[in-house]
């Protein structure tokens, strides 16, 4: 639905990529398939073809594939929380957004941003349908009161009650095929008595799916198009979709993996077997899927293979059990969506972020407005390069603390150097230097003790600024690490005797010969 592709293209692509991982992945839970977030990627392609959805997963499938095989799971490592929150919710509010044409039964089309999908609801309001309205409201109410309706168990329980309230516990796991259940009963039952007061989901052509290869060219009205006009119609947007295939999965994959470690560069692979080889099923582009991977978690599966079993079973519904389908009132499938989608969005995060860090709240937000207003893959663009942005300019502006005191007659200050010091600070540093080792400081410390890397351009920054200074001041280099003294040395030989190490500095500064203040 999210997709705007063939009900039946849903099932297909939940078939091959679960057969596919049980033989590639790694993480016995995680479950593959279509998701609202890649559907709601996808669809802005879709509304040219069907036929750029096959090739999207074969691309993306490439992609993902080669970063598994040049071992770059480390890239992930730079999209960081409130990046990954931000794009989850704008892509909650969106898909949610879409959602409310099929749950009201309004005309015309939903829109492919959240901001479009408002005012195309708003504009188009007049058509609304009042029983589609009342039972996608019911649906929602329903799906929020089971959701929650739990059964206490304690101490002093009946077993009866314990029982009851296990499998009351799977009763709730099902509820969205329990809606879905009682809603089709409820069509089927009106369309026999010659009435149809909601929109169906209509006839799902059942069977398996036609096996090819994937579309290398499309028709798209009365142009063909070929393979470089279709990835010009991908553009660079559509490298987002491989990185949210990546970013999704090994998100479910580590929070379902408890204390084990999961292996990002194996997910990969696994990922761009799964979409290469399930889009000669005409398959879309698909990943973990959150919803599918908890109730796989739920019922206990020791292996991968758990993939294979349900694929078996979707393969047995789109063979025998699509005519079931088409009662399913479109107002229901939407209900559905609009509260999955609430589980997702993170906007709890925001006053964490405000307590404790506003750059990262920043960070966040525009996340979430370029993505809600703009699209989804600006957003997460958008968001990753504030996000890098702020970590350079953080590289390039280290901690440097200091502190003045006295040995003897000497006004002495020690300025201690923390983490990673790399060319972005070459700068920053030796102008930090001139600026706390004002005319009245005889001798200046440099505490070099928590420095983890320490590159050319600083140091030879900081040689220069140092023998400036030297005309007034005495300088000692404290606790430096071998590599670095060599360092030094090598850019200006003879400057190793500045470097002193111990536990205490008061010693070498009564060892200095005084200068006298000019």
């Amino acid at each position: 639905m999210i997709a705007g592709l063939p009900p039946q293209i849903g099932l297909y692509s939940s078939i091959f990529p679960g057969i596919v991982y049980s033989l590639f992945g790694s993480c016995k839970d995680i479950t593959l398939g279509p998701t609202a977030i890649l559907s709601a990627l996808v669809a802005k392609y879709v509304a040219y073809s069907d036929d750029f959805a096959y090739l999207a997963s074969f691309l993306s499938g490439c992609i993902v594939l080669l970063f598994g095989i040049l071992q770059l799971g480390f890239i992930l490592d730079f999209i960081s929380k409130p990046v990954i929150a931000g794009f989850t919710t704008a892509a909650a509010l969106q898909i949610g957004a879409s959602q409310l044409r099929s749950l009201f039964g309004v005309s015309g089309s939903s829109g492919n941003t959240f901001v479009k999908a408002i005012i195309n609801f708003f504009r188009n309001i007049t058509t609304i349908q009042l029983n589609d309205s009342l039972l996608g409201v019911v649906t929602i109410i329903s799906l929020m009161l089971l959701k929650h309706a739990t059964i206490p168990v304690g101490p002093d329980s009946s077993s009866c009650r314990v029982r009851f309230a296990k499998l009351w516990v799977y009763v709730l796991r099902a509820r969205n095929a329990l809606v879905v259940f009682v809603g089709s009963i409820l069509a089927y039952i009106l369309y026999v008595q010659g009435w149809t007061p909601f929109a169906l989901t209509g006839k799902i052509n059942g069977g398996l799916p036609h096996f090819g290869p994937p579309p290398f060219s499309t028709v798209v009205g009365n142009r063909t198009l070929n393979f470089t006009d279709m990835l010009a119609v991908f553009g660079a947007e559509g490298l987002v979709m491989p990185l949210v295939t990546i970013l999704e999965s090994v998100a479910i994959a580590k929070a379902f993996a408890g204390s084990k470690p999961v292996d990002g560069t194996q997910e990969m692979i696994a990922l761009g077997a799964c979409n290469i080889l399930s889009c000669f099923g005409q398959s879309m582009p698909t990943t973990g899927s959150f919803t599918r991977t908890a109730i796989n978690h739920a019922c206990g599966v020791t292996t991968p293979a758990g993939s294979l079993f349900k694929a078996c079973l979707v393969l047995l519904a789109v063979t025998l059990l699509t005519d079931a389908f088409f009662f399913i009132p479109k107002t229901v499938l939407a209900g559905i969506i609009i509260v999955a989608m609430t589980s997702i969005t993170e906007f709890g995060l925001v006053t964490k972020l405000w307590r404790n860090s506003k750059l990262e709240l920043a960070v966040y937000s525009l996340t979430v407005l370029v993505g809600a207003g703009v699209g989804l893959e600006y957003g997460i663009l958008c968001g990753a390069g504030l996000d890098v942005a702020r970590t350079l300019a953080h590289a390039a502006r280290p901690d440097l603390h200091h502190q003045l005191f006295k040995v003897g007659n000497q006004d002495c200050i020690i300025l201690t150097l923390l983490g990673t010091l790399t060319y972005a600070c070459c700068e920053h540093v030796p102008r930090q230097l001139r600026r706390r080792a004002g005319e009245h400081v005889h001798v200046a410390v440099l505490d070099a003790r928590h420095v983890q890397r320490l590159d050319y351009g600083v140091a030879e920054n900081l040689i220069s600024t140092i023998l400036d200074l030297e005309q007034n001041h005495r300088f000692l280099l404290w606790n430096f690490k071998e590599s670095h003294k060599q360092l030094f040395e090598d850019i200006h030989p003879g400057f190793s005797g500045r470097f002193v190490n111990g536990p205490s500095i008061d010693q070498h500064i009564l060892g200095l010969e005084p200068i006298p203040m000019r």
